[in-house]
């Protein structure tokens, strides 16, 4: 991969931004875990490896069982997520990929159930957020430097 640059160093007010959203979403009410799902869930679908590696060791590091993780990835075929879970998963697929589809009506109160509206948005902030830095990472080839 060839270097590109860094948007951190050369444009650090607007990393200041989207850190403010990043840390908007860590003092929500919602579960640490599931928060770590919906990253690491489009992080795959984006092809992020930078924020895949970042976001399982992570998940791992709060509780997350490496089998959930490997399971994630085919999490419609998986018995391991509830369906709180599969709601949310569902939506974050629904918005990474908004378009194709947008976010279908049955996707939108399914997640409803479960949650308020008020969660439903910090839901939809976490998802945001994450594809953003997701962008940010794949158009700037921003690599991670594996365990040894």
């Amino acid at each position: 991969m060839t270097k590109r640059i860094n948007v951190y160093s050369l444009e650090p007010a607007a990393y200041k931004a989207l850190r403010g959203v990043e840390d908007y979403t860590r003092s929500s009410q919602l579960p640490v875990l599931l928060r770590e799902l919906i990253k690491i869930r489009a992080s795959q679908i984006n092809g992020c490896a930078y924020c895949i590696d970042m976001h399982t060791q992570e998940a791992i590091k709060l509780g997350e069982t490496p089998r959930r993780i490997f399971a994630l990835s085919a999490w419609k075929e998986s018995p391991l997520f509830s369906d709180e879970e599969r709601a949310v998963l569902q939506l974050t697929e629904e918005v990474t990929f908004i378009s194709s589809h947008g976010v279908s009506d049955a996707t939108y109160n399914g997640v409803l159930k479960f949650y308020n509206e008020n969660e439903l948005a910090q839901i939809l902030m976490q998802i945001v957020v994450i594809n953003s830095w997701n962008r940010i990472a794949v158009s700037t080839n921003q690599i991670f430097e594996p365990q040894k």
